[in-house]
């Protein structure tokens, strides 16, 4: 069974300072070798801050701002890829209910860990993007929700707070703009359906961490039912570069429809796992060859899971046919996602892969939505069938039968994040699957109820 921290294991020593590469375009990474620049007179003399100074010091109306992002083509890198200057216009004006801007720091996605070197090393990077983006729609408090497990991190971002209210870019009349603002920090409990944003909200508001049906969206009733944005961590961090910078030059990074760079976590069977940053855009060859240094040991790669472990699976040939951006991938049958990308070389079993991924989903179901309560579950079991060389030539069919009726059905995209693998994996491996039930015994099998 996997454990929650299980992927999590050996990812301070990926993650650890690497000398920036020729063929990275690190624009939140560009600091991230300078020795504590975690401290804000560190992070300062980079030219931190200058973002939120320019912002207040030219007097940038709250619509300028967003209307900057919205030109920037920046889209959000949790997950989903929303527009961001489009969903902090979405927070309703004139209304008379506090306003909230949360930080998804709930990084719980196997395969993806890129936000916690911004939560230990940039930590103000983020928070700078923070208060720009809670002037932007009128929030004057902010939370950093952030992954229970991630305890270093949760420091990290403690003292930076405190040292931007010592200097006077949190609290009251911030650089004398007349914007109050107040941050916090929130831990987490080790919940991966927190990382959805309804559910993230549930879990602030001291409930039981269930996501909720949408409409009403955030936005408009959000946090204490009030409008509320939730901002992924890399997000809010590309905000500073966007305004020192101006819109135009972070458009012209990426491709027409994935603009900037996109940081992206490296694990698996590769020489050199990590965290690496690069254009929108770059071929797949570049993270995987300049970058990560190839398939380690010398073998041949079989293949790809792009964005973390809920996207669906490539293969080998598709992933060389692909590059680094929304549309490109999305084109392959899978997704961008987190940025959470896992090479398997040609000796992984992906039948065992998949059991693992179905361990931890069937593990973490908040069990609010009976096709995801139930269905994780079943998957679960059947292939367990298979590793155990128990399976029925009817489960195949079985598989597929159950993932696709677990797809859209549910609150939140916990059951589809299951759901798509499954289905990736018969479509592109079925040899995978047809080896175990060559294999298995042809005697009376004593099946798990299902």
């Amino acid at each position: 069974m996997i454990k929650k921290t299980h992927h999590f294991k050996n990812m301070r020593a990926m993650a650890i300072q690497q000398t920036p590469l020729k063929s990275e375009k690190r624009i939140l990474l560009e600091h991230e070798h300078v020795p504590e620049i975690n401290k804000i007179d560190v992070y300062t003399s980079k030219g931190g801050y200058s973002a939120l100074k320019k912002v207040f010091q030219n007097k940038m109306t709250p619509d300028s701002v967003i209307d900057l992002m919205k030109a920037s083509g920046l889209r959000g890198r949790g997950g989903a890829g929303f527009p961001t200057g489009s969903k902090w216009s979405f927070v309703p004006k004139g209304n008379d209910k506090p306003k909230y801007l949360l930080c998804n720091a709930d990084e719980s996605e196997p395969g993806t860990f890129k936000d916690r070197v911004l939560l230990e090393k940039l930590p103000h990077l983020m928070i700078e993007g923070m208060i720009i983006g809670a002037y932007s729609f009128g929030a004057r408090k902010s939370y950093v929700y952030i992954r229970g497990e991630y305890t270093y991190a949760a420091m990290m971002v403690e003292k930076a707070i405190q040292e931007a209210y010592q200097v006077g870019y949190l609290g009251k009349n911030i650089l004398g703009s007349g914007f109050d603002h107040d941050m916090y920090v929130h831990r987490g409990a080790g919940a991966y359906i927190c990382g959805e944003e309804t559910g993230l909200i549930s879990s602030l508001e001291g409930k039981k961490g269930w996501p909720k049906l949408k409409p009403p969206f955030p936005a408009v009733e959000g946090y204490l039912k009030c409008p509320t944005v939730v901002n992924n961590v890399e997000t809010l961090a590309c905000v500073p570069w966007i305004i020192n910078n101006g819109p135009e030059a972070y458009a012209k990074m990426g491709t027409e429809k994935s603009k900037g760079t996109k940081m992206w976590s490296v694990s698996g069977d590769v020489a050199q796992p990590g965290v690496y940053e690069v254009e929108l855009g770059a071929p797949f060859s570049v993270l995987l060859n300049d970058c990560c240094g190839g398939i380690r040991g010398g073998k041949k790669l079989k293949a790809v899971i792009p964005g973390g472990s809920s996207a669906p699976i490539v293969t080998a040939e598709e992933a060389f046919a692909m590059t680094l951006d929304y549309e490109s991938i999305a084109s392959k049958g899978s997704m961008l996602g987190s940025g959470g990308m896992i090479i398997l070389d040609e000796s992984r079993d992906l039948v065992q892969v998949l059991k693992n991924l179905s361990e931890f989903y069937a593990d973490e179901s908040c069990g609010q939505c009976t096709p995801c309560r139930e269905g994780t579950g079943w998957l679960e079991k059947i292939l367990h069938s298979f590793t155990e060389k128990q399976a029925l030539k009817t489960d195949i069919e079985l598989l597929d039968r159950i993932s696709s009726n677990m797809l859209g059905r549910t609150i939140c995209v916990l059951a589809d994040s299951i759901a798509m693998p499954v289905q990736s994996y018969l479509k592109k491996f079925p040899q995978e699957f047809q080896k175990y039930l060559e294999t298995s015994s042809n005697t009376s099998r004593q099946r798990r109820a299902l």
